[in-house]
């Protein structure tokens, strides 16, 4: 038995000893785990599973373990310890267990539990002996399994005369004991089955294992719960995740077993994802593992009758690659999500892509249009560009947008004459849930709150019907929109750009547009010449058409790398480019340059002549010629700087005008001339207008 000074003895061994805990792995995965969700408090639960002396001492020191766990002290072993956790619910059932000796080996071996065992230290051996050696001269130390060689070594370092025995069954342990009182023991050092069989037949017993050893298989059994959790809680995230994943996912460690997988790729291969951990892919599902691909990267394969893109890529832990992980997209999903992107792109995008400088040429009347579209873009009153078509009055509207500090904001652009008037009206104003039939289900924003904060371009603004006219015209005035349904007014921020091909004053006196609208649009005015006015400014344009046609062409692409490359290629052509008054503008050179590139593209010639262009544009030897019969193609005298200067001011003066109601007098202080100036201006804009 032992006495209390033996008891304060043992009490005095430092806790940080070190002790070596041998601990049964678990596997994080067994469902019978019990861890609570990462937003529970977690509290370790441990069975501390011993008989005699051994639970008398786990008895002791449980209660300082109150604060940190669970802990149960439970008297069994063996059969009875495997039943007792066997008959555990659930939430009863412990997250390891702390045992000793034969009945810890007993345990391990048959509970799919970790296993923490009471490892005695040298100094509890040391103790043991010595307080043994004054009780008897002959004294035994008996273990389970082999005796540790270190403790063979250090009896005989010390010359201490110990007997060592060991046992493997509790059988084995009554026999030990048995021959060491007949080999002439008197006392015994052991565990407390050992201690039980001596103080039975005679011999004194010293109990192997102190309370330093027992405290320190405590505090290992819970930092093996604690790293067990922590574990558990990476997987029950990681397995969350792959849940959620719209796509099949498999993680494979470096032998092809499964190490996670989610239910939408379990569902595919038929398998059940709760017992597919640990096993190989290639047994669960063997007939994909031919389209599993090798190496990582991307690859389509089909599977069941089903088209995926597979990606495999490495899976690293420690700067190590241990596994691979597998996503299956199915093919259909990326063609719906890619028509989703577009059509999204084309309705809900509305970005400027072209800037000022983008505006090609060197003339006097397009540097001027370049100058007047970067002083205007500091600006944000409204711009009324005007021009024929085809001449790029779009491409300026975007340029003077990229430029001005509404840049980081939509541009939105509206044909006016490419809609009929009631669709056209639903479009710029937008409308409420039920405003008509067929109205869309929650309404819809109109272009014009799209534009908010940003630029509303409107083009062919003198193809708006008047009724809209007069809708838009309250907009510039209240910067307020009201939709189709709507009772209540939607304030916007917008800046209003438009643009035409149409002379607006003579609209305006034929009453196909409305007098207060263009005084409104008619704040800052911009008129970009043709390119029959622009000479000298159409080879290198048709230039720089063709070398980004060229680029776009790979047959071109590898002769015509450089603007010199282009100029080359249209220099026998290039007079009668010149020649031709091009009534569609820009747009109209623009084809004839992609039936260029087409024509290079099919032959092995550098140079275009003029043989080939009459070929593939006869219009423009036509027309330059004066043989053309088409009203279209008649060649339009070009204005000089003065009449467009002339018909500037008399737009500018007439807004004046109306602004300042008729009142002359006001008008000429305003503008700073006379009248007799102010009679003069209006009379040459008029003759100008008739000559034209």
């Amino acid at each position: 038995m032992k006495s209390k000074r033996d008891n304060e003895t043992l009490r005095e061994i430092p806790r940080d000893i070190a002790l070596r805990a041998d601990v049964n792995p678990i596997n994080p995965l067994n469902p019978h785990n019990r861890f609570p969700a990462a937003s529970e408090p977690f509290r370790p639960r441990v069975w501390a599973m011993g008989i005699s002396r051994l639970r008398d001492l786990f008895r002791d020191i449980a209660g300082e373990y109150d604060e940190l766990a669970d802990l149960r002290v439970v008297p069994r072993g063996f059969e009875e310890a495997v039943a007792e956790i066997a008959a555990a619910g659930p939430n009863q059932r412990p997250d390891v267990v702390v045992a000793a000796g034969s009945n810890g080996t007993y345990l391990k071996a048959r509970i799919d539990l970790p296993v923490v065992l009471v490892q005695p230290t040298g100094f509890d051996v040391m103790q043991a002996l010595a307080r043994a050696r004054r009780e008897a001269d002959l004294v035994a130390l008996v273990t389970y399994g082999e005796t540790p060689m270190e403790v063979r070594r250090f009896a005989s370092a010390y010359g201490i005369d110990v007997v060592f025995a060991s046992y493997r069954t509790v059988q084995d342990a009554e026999a030990c004991v048995l021959d060491l009182r007949d080999r002439g023991v008197g006392a015994v050092v052991g565990p407390g089955h050992v201690n039980d069989l001596a103080a039975r037949f005679g011999l004194v017993p010293f109990f192997v294992y102190s309370r330093s050893s027992v405290r320190a298989a405590f505090d290992n059994a819970l930092e093996v719960v604690q790293a067990t959790w922590r574990e558990t809680q990476r997987r029950q995230r990681l397995d969350s995740v792959l849940q959620h994943l719209r796509d099949g996912v498999v993680a494979l460690d470096a032998r092809g077993r499964v190490e996670a997988i989610n239910q939408r790729l379990a569902g595919v291969l038929g398998i059940d994802p709760a017992t597919a951990a640990g096993q190989p892919l290639a047994t669960l599902a063997p007939d994909i593992a031919f389209a599993l691909p090798d190496a990582d990267g991307e690859s389509l394969e089909t599977i069941r009758g089903v088209s995926y893109v597979v990606h495999r890529g490495p899976l690293v832990d420690n700067g190590m690659t241990t596994g691979a992980v597998l996503t299956f997209q199915e093919s259909r999903a990326v063609e719906r999500l890619d028509r989703t992107l577009r059509s999204r792109q084309r309705t809900q995008q509305f970005v400027a892509r072209y800037r000022i400088g983008d505006l090609s040429g060197a003339t006097a009347g397009i540097a001027r249009v370049r100058q007047l579209a970067q002083r205007y873009a500091k600006s944000d009153a409204t711009v009324l560009i005007r021009g024929e078509s085809g001449t790029g009055k779009e491409m300026v509207a975007q340029g003077i947008h990229r430029e001005s500090p509404r840049r980081d904001f939509p541009f939105v652009a509206i044909n006016c004459g490419a809609f009929p008037e009631a669709l056209l009206e639903s479009e710029l104003f937008g409308y409420e849930e039920g405003a008509f039939t067929g109205a869309r289900r929650g309404g819809k924003v109109g272009l014009i709150e799209a534009a908010h904060r940003g630029t509303l371009f409107l083009d062919e603004i003198g193809e708006m019907p008047l009724p809209l006219q007069s809708r838009l015209l309250r907009v510039l005035q209240e910067r307020e929109v009201v939709r189709l349904g709507a009772t209540e007014p939607t304030r916007v921020d917008v800046r209003v750009v438009a643009a035409t091909h149409r002379a607006l004053t003579e609209q305006i006196e034929s009453g196909a547009f409305r007098a207060d609208l263009f005084y409104r649009l008619n704040i800052l005015n911009l008129v970009i010449p043709p390119l029959r006015e622009r000479g000298d400014d159409i080879v290198p344009l048709a230039a720089e058409l063709l070398l980004q046609s060229a680029r776009r062409e790979p047959r071109v692409a590898l002769r015509i790398r450089t603007q010199d490359d282009a100029l080359r290629a249209l220099g026998a052509i290039g007079h009668a480019l010149e020649r031709h008054p091009w009534p569609g503008n820009v747009r109209e050179l623009q084809n004839v340059v992609e039936r260029m590139v087409v024509e290079l593209a099919d032959s092995d010639v550098d140079v275009l002549t003029p043989d080939v262009l009459r070929a593939i544009a006869p219009e423009v030897f036509e027309t330059a010629r004066g043989e053309s019969h088409a009203p279209a193609a008649r060649v339009i005298e070009p204005l000089t700087l003065r009449e467009r200067s002339l018909n500037v001011e008399a737009d500018e003066i007439r807004a004046a005008l109306d602004a300042c109601g008729g009142d002359r007098d006001r008008v000429c202080a305003i503008l700073g001339i006379s009248k007799t100036t102010l009679w003069r201006r209006l009379s040459a804009a008029k003759k100008a207008a008739r000559d034209l």
